[in-house]
Protein backbone atom coordinates (compact mmCIF):
# COMPACT_ATOMS: atom_id res chain seq x y z
CA UNK A 1 0.00 0.00 0.00
CA UNK A 2 3.05 2.34 0.96
CA UNK A 3 4.63 1.70 -2.23
CA UNK A 4 1.46 1.89 -4.38
CA UNK A 5 1.00 5.86 -2.23
CA UNK A 6 4.55 6.31 -3.49
CA UNK A 7 4.73 5.86 -6.73
CA UNK A 8 1.54 7.44 -7.27
CA UNK A 9 2.70 10.51 -5.91
CA UNK A 10 6.04 10.53 -7.81
CA UNK A 11 4.17 9.80 -10.82
CA UNK A 12 1.21 12.04 -10.68
CA UNK A 13 3.04 15.98 -10.72
CA UNK A 14 4.72 14.64 -13.83
CA UNK A 15 1.51 13.94 -15.90
CA UNK A 16 -0.56 17.45 -14.19
CA UNK A 17 2.34 19.75 -15.09
CA UNK A 18 3.56 17.86 -18.31
CA UNK A 19 5.24 20.46 -20.37
CA UNK A 20 4.13 21.97 -23.59
CA UNK A 21 6.49 21.93 -26.20
CA UNK A 22 6.33 25.06 -28.33
CA UNK A 23 7.82 27.15 -31.42
CA UNK A 24 8.83 29.92 -29.36
CA UNK A 25 11.08 31.98 -32.04
CA UNK A 26 11.30 32.35 -35.92
CA UNK A 27 14.16 33.92 -38.19
CA UNK A 28 13.78 34.54 -41.51
CA UNK A 29 16.29 34.79 -44.53
CA UNK A 30 15.44 38.11 -46.63
CA UNK A 31 15.68 38.04 -50.11
CA UNK A 32 15.89 41.24 -52.86
CA UNK A 33 14.75 39.62 -55.87
CA UNK A 34 12.71 39.96 -59.11
CA UNK A 35 11.13 36.57 -58.45
CA UNK A 36 9.94 36.96 -55.17
CA UNK A 37 11.10 33.36 -53.72
CA UNK A 38 10.70 33.03 -49.69
CA UNK A 39 13.46 32.94 -47.86
CA UNK A 40 14.38 30.23 -45.64
CA UNK A 41 13.68 30.44 -42.11
CA UNK A 42 14.16 28.45 -38.51
CA UNK A 43 12.33 27.93 -36.46
CA UNK A 44 13.46 27.87 -32.60
CA UNK A 45 11.80 25.40 -30.07
CA UNK A 46 11.98 24.21 -26.50
CA UNK A 47 12.46 20.61 -27.15
CA UNK A 48 15.81 19.25 -27.06
CA UNK A 49 18.97 16.75 -26.38
CA UNK A 50 17.10 15.78 -23.15
CA UNK A 51 13.73 14.74 -24.77
CA UNK A 52 15.61 12.33 -26.44
CA UNK A 53 15.62 15.12 -30.38
CA UNK A 54 18.69 14.71 -32.24
CA UNK A 55 19.31 16.23 -35.30
CA UNK A 56 17.15 14.79 -37.84
CA UNK A 57 14.41 14.25 -35.85
CA UNK A 58 10.63 15.07 -37.29
CA UNK A 59 8.40 16.93 -35.22
CA UNK A 60 4.85 16.74 -35.78
CA UNK A 61 3.35 21.10 -35.36
CA UNK A 62 -0.09 21.37 -33.70
CA UNK A 63 -2.29 24.62 -33.62
CA UNK A 64 -5.26 25.19 -31.33
CA UNK A 65 -8.26 26.43 -33.30
CA UNK A 66 -10.42 27.97 -30.56
CA UNK A 67 -14.26 28.42 -31.57
CA UNK A 68 -17.18 29.72 -29.59
CA UNK A 69 -20.62 27.78 -30.25
CA UNK A 70 -23.11 31.08 -29.84
CA UNK A 71 -26.11 28.81 -30.22
CA UNK A 72 -25.68 25.43 -28.08
CA UNK A 73 -24.98 26.90 -24.52
CA UNK A 74 -22.31 29.25 -25.59
CA UNK A 75 -19.74 25.77 -25.78
CA UNK A 76 -16.23 27.14 -26.46
CA UNK A 77 -14.20 24.01 -28.27
CA UNK A 78 -10.39 23.90 -28.96
CA UNK A 79 -9.80 21.81 -31.48
CA UNK A 80 -6.25 20.26 -31.80
CA UNK A 81 -5.35 20.06 -35.79
CA UNK A 82 -1.93 18.50 -36.48
CA UNK A 83 -0.65 21.33 -39.74
CA UNK A 84 2.61 19.85 -40.55
CA UNK A 85 6.32 18.82 -39.73
CA UNK A 86 9.47 20.42 -38.44
CA UNK A 87 12.84 18.49 -39.13
CA UNK A 88 15.38 18.63 -36.61
CA UNK A 89 18.66 20.94 -37.72
CA UNK A 90 20.61 21.94 -34.81
CA UNK A 91 20.17 20.55 -31.12
CA UNK A 92 21.35 21.93 -27.32
CA UNK A 93 19.88 20.01 -24.13
CA UNK A 94 16.58 22.15 -23.96
CA UNK A 95 15.97 23.79 -27.38
CA UNK A 96 16.73 23.26 -30.79
CA UNK A 97 16.69 24.97 -34.61
CA UNK A 98 14.57 23.59 -37.14
CA UNK A 99 13.21 23.78 -40.54
CA UNK A 100 9.78 23.51 -42.33
CA UNK A 101 9.38 19.87 -43.41
CA UNK A 102 5.70 20.09 -44.01
CA UNK A 103 2.90 22.51 -43.91
CA UNK A 104 -0.29 20.77 -44.32
CA UNK A 105 -3.08 22.88 -46.38
CA UNK A 106 -5.12 22.34 -49.58
CA UNK A 107 -8.49 21.29 -49.67
CA UNK A 108 -8.42 18.09 -47.17
CA UNK A 109 -7.32 20.22 -44.41
CA UNK A 110 -8.81 23.25 -42.35
CA UNK A 111 -8.29 27.12 -43.21
CA UNK A 112 -5.53 28.43 -41.02
CA UNK A 113 -5.83 32.07 -40.23
CA UNK A 114 -1.98 31.70 -41.06
CA UNK A 115 -0.58 29.93 -43.47
CA UNK A 116 2.63 29.06 -41.80
CA UNK A 117 3.96 27.86 -38.45
CA UNK A 118 3.94 30.63 -35.97
CA UNK A 119 4.98 30.94 -32.59
CA UNK A 120 3.12 29.55 -30.00
CA UNK A 121 2.58 26.51 -32.40
CA UNK A 122 2.32 22.85 -30.47
CA UNK A 123 5.52 20.64 -31.24
CA UNK A 124 6.01 16.75 -30.41
CA UNK A 125 8.14 14.29 -31.33
CA UNK A 126 7.08 11.99 -34.39
CA UNK A 127 7.23 8.53 -32.85
CA UNK A 128 6.52 6.99 -36.40
CA UNK A 129 9.56 8.66 -38.31
CA UNK A 130 12.39 8.71 -35.39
Amino acid sequence: MKLTLLLVGLLLPSILFSKDYIIFSIAQDITIDDNHTPGKKNYYVNIGGQQGVRAGTVLNVYRIISRLDPYEGKSRFNFNVKIGQLKVLHVEDTAAITQKEDFFKGNEYPIYEIDDFMIGDNVKVDIGKN
